[in-house]
Order: C-alpha cells, then sequence, then structure tokens
C-alpha cells in the first residue's frame, strides 16, 4: 500500500460514526425523545413543543453544570462567583424577553390586570419562610430541585433519594397547604413592579436590571475579598485538516465539551423567552406536585382541595390540570431525556452511589425541605426565583434573599457535618 493511500484511509470520515456504547446509546435517546415529541403532537402540538424544549432545557443543564445551589454553597464556601454570574446573565437576558412578551399581553399595567402565566407570585410570609427553607435544603442535599434532576440522569443515586424526598416534601405540603392560605396566603399580595407608581415596563425593567447588575457587582467584590482569580487558559487547538476533524470542531463544543456557565445562562434565558411564548415560564415543579398527591391516594390519604392554589400561577399552581400528558409533565419529565442525551454524548454517564452511608439522609433531608419549601413559595428555584424575577415580580427578589439566607445556614450545617 502507497503513502498516498494510507493518506486517504486516515482521511475518510469517521466523525459521524459512534465509537462508543454510551454515543450509540445517546443516538438512540434522541430518536426516542423524538419519537414521544411526534406521538405527543399527535394530540397536542403545544405540549410537543414544551418537551422539546424541556429536552433542550435539561441539555443545557447539563453540558453548562447549571445548579442553583452549587452557585450559592461555591459563593458561600470557597468565594467563587462563577456559578452566580451565569444565574446572572441568564435572569437578564430574559427579563428583556418576558417584558416584550408580557407588554404584548398587557399593554397598560396601569390597568390593574397582571398578565396571564407570569411568575407573579404572593409576597409574604410564605415566600420568605419557603426561601429560607429551599436555601437549607438544597445545600444540604446536594442540589437544587432542577439540579437534582438533571443529575439524575447522568446516574447519581443521590440525586434520585433526593428527588424522592422533595415529592415527600410536597405531600407534606399538600396536607398542610389549607392551614397556609387561612393563615397567610390568602392575603398576601401579588407585587408587580410595572404597575407600582407608575414605574410601567422602562421603569420596571431599569430596577431589575440594575439590580442584577447589583448583585454581578457584589459577586465580584466577595470573589476578590477572597482572593479568588480565574485566570484565562488560551489553550493552542489546531487547525483541522480533513472532514473528520472539521466535524469534530462543530460537534465537540456542544456534545463532548463542558459550556461556559455564561453561555448557559444565555441558553437557558432565551430558553425561558421561547417557553413563555409557547405556554408558560419555566417551572419544574408541577408535575412533582402531581406526583406527590398520586402517591397521597396510593397511600391511602385523603388528598384535600387546595383552597386558592390554582388562582395564583406559577409552576406548583399548575399541578392540577387533568390528563397525564401535560405541560408539567412536559416540562419535568421532558427535562431527563435531554440531560442523559448530555451526560452519554460526553460518556459522562455513570452509576454513581454515595461513598458515606450518611449522604442518603442528607438527600431525603434536603429533598424533603426543597419539597415543602418549593409548594409553599409556588416554585423551586427555576419557577419562584429564576422565572420569577424577570416577570418583573417582587416575589422572585424575596425568595432569592430568604433562598441566599437559607443557603448560608446551609453551608455553615455542611461544614460542620464534614
Amino acid at each position: 500500500m502507497t503513502t498516498d493511500s494510507l493518506s486517504l484511509e486516515n482521511s475518510k470520515p469517521n466523525a459521524l460514526i459512534p465509537i462508543s456504547r454510551q454515543t450509540r446509546a445517546g443516538f438512540v435517546v434522541v430518536f426516542l425523545t423524538l419519537l414521544v415529541a411526534f406521538l405527543i403532537s399527535r394530540q397536542n402540538g403545544e405540549v410537543a413543543a414544551v418537551w422539546m424544549l424541556a429536552t433542550a432545557f435539561g441539555l443545557t443543564l447539563q453540558r453548562a453544570r447549571f445548579c442553583f445551589a452549587s452557585a450559592f454553597r461555591d459563593l458561600f464556601l470557597f468565594g467563587s462567583g462563577h456559578n452566580m454570574k451565569g444565574i446572572i446573565v441568564g435572569m437578564g437576558i430574559a427579563t428583556i424577553g418576558f417584558a416584550a412578551i408580557m407588554h404584548w399581553i398587557v399593554p397598560n399595567p396601569g390597568s390593574g390586570t397582571l398578565p396571564a402565566e407570569a411568575h407573579i407570585l404572593p409576597v409574604g410570609l410564605s415566600v420568605v419562610v419557603g426561601g429560607l427553607l429551599f436555601g437549607v435544603g438544597m445545600v444540604i442535599a446536594g442540589g437544587c430541585v432542577s439540579g437534582s434532576l438533571y443529575r439524575m440522569a447522568e446516574g447519581y443515586i443521590a440525586s434520585w433519594v433526593a428527588i424522592v424526598g422533595v415529592i415527600i416534601g410536597l405531600g407534606a405540603l399538600t396536607l398542610t397547604w389549607n392551614w397556609w392560605w387561612n393563615f397567610t396566603i390568602s392575603t398576601e399580595p401579588k407585587v408587580w413592579f410595572p404597575n407600582v407608581a407608575n414605574l410601567g415596563y422602562t421603569g420596571a425593567i431599569v430596577i431589575t436590571l440594575l439590580g442584577l447588575v447589583a448583585i454581578y457587582l457584589l459577586v465580584t467584590f466577595m470573589e476578590l475579598k477572597n482572593g479568588l482569580f480565574m485566570p484565562h487558559i488560551n489553550k493552542k487547538i489546531a487547525p483541522a485538516i480533513n472532514f473528520d476533524e472539521r466535524v469534530r470542531a462543530t460537534i465537540d463544543p456542544v456534545f463532548k465539551r463542558g459550556w461556559p456557565i455564561a453561555i448557559g445562562g444565555v441558553v437557558l434565558g432565551i430558553i425561558g423567552i421561547v417557553m413563555y411564548t409557547v405556554h408558560m415560564p419555566l417551572g419544574v415543579t408541577g408535575e412533582l406536585m402531581r406526583a406527590s398527591q398520586l402517591g397521597l391516594g396510593w397511600a391511602g390519604v385523603d388528598v384535600p382541595t387546595l383552597d386558592g392554589l390554582s388562582t395564583l400561577g406559577g409552576c406548583t399552581g399548575r399541578s392540577g390540570e387533568p390528563g397525564l400528558l401535560g405541560h408539567t409533565f412536559a416540562i419535568t419529565v421532558g427535562l431527563l431525556p435531554g440531560a442523559l442525551i448530555g451526560a452519554l454524548f460526553a460518556g459522562e454517564f455513570k452509576i454513581r452511589l454515595p461513598k458515606k452511608k450518611r449522604r442518603y439522609f442528607q438527600s431525603i433531608t434536603g429533598g424533603v425541605m426543597m419539597g415543602y419549601a418549593s409548594g409553599l413559595a409556588i416554585g423551586c428555584t427555576i419557577g419562584a426565583f429564576f422565572s420569577a424575577v424577570p416577570s418583573l415580580s417582587l416575589s422572585g427578589w424575596v425568595f432569592g434573599l430568604a433562598m441566599a439566607a437559607g443557603a448560608f445556614t446551609g453551608t455553615q450545617v455542611i461544614k460542620r457535618i464534614g
């Protein structure tokens, strides 16, 4: 065989040929995900669109390692605001898009009408208690609800345990919801910045973006105070000289290498905007709430009618929608194949058992706390924070501040137990 023939043989395109079991499995999951979307579309095209957006949502969470628990934990434990900055970027992008959508729905914010489906939630004791409890729980569990969901798809058994805890916590909240409703939630107002003091959309957007910038600067200051410096490392990338290398140069940054957190934030912000145009902002606890109520029924517990919940909006407030293949199912369950696709193509799927037995206890305890809190606050970090702040709702800021206080408390607990 001549040198020329060897060169020709080596240059044959093989970048699209699966080279590992995980890659092959990834293609199977892609096919099945698209098949499910097609079958759903035969019944409801809107739900099918939500399913595909949720798949993109899960892929983004997995590739960018996007988790609110790690953002707060790293900030308080190590002084690193890397992940927090990605969250801020995502909310900034979503704020602009949400405002445009809400202006289309309610052109005159002074009319007293709130835009449908926006995550404008009650502000009061319930959201403070919910935020505090959620912040503690997510740090103890080692992940927020959305973070635990995408790690389930990576094979983390502790995350499966945490989600079981979330479902249990939501069940406990179901049984005590009417007490909370009568005690405080029924009298808590929904504060929407555009109709406060004639701010309008422009004033509300300015206030929200200035608030996000202020947090960004605070996070940067905390990094500086802790002496954290993130050096920029220039990597020499060899030029792509054949078909195989050119294809891989396009595919690898998306499926093989981790995404920069800022890119993850931008993509999540855009997904949130598109999701709102299709139906409603992102939120993942609605289907978990339905699962908790189904579990109570299987256990022979009478599930009470939840006073006022369906009038409050948010992802948890949508848990009463009829049928299995609804919007909450598509958002929550659709996240899993997206995260699994990301894990498989990157070769990161692996069944991982906790090294320490107490990790199971931490996971389920933190999960129960997150579940109860997310029901009380009408959403988790995605629904009550990431989607509420861009909805120009005061509730998102109150939940975020309370959650930060809870996360700080949780980090102190983690330090003590090791």
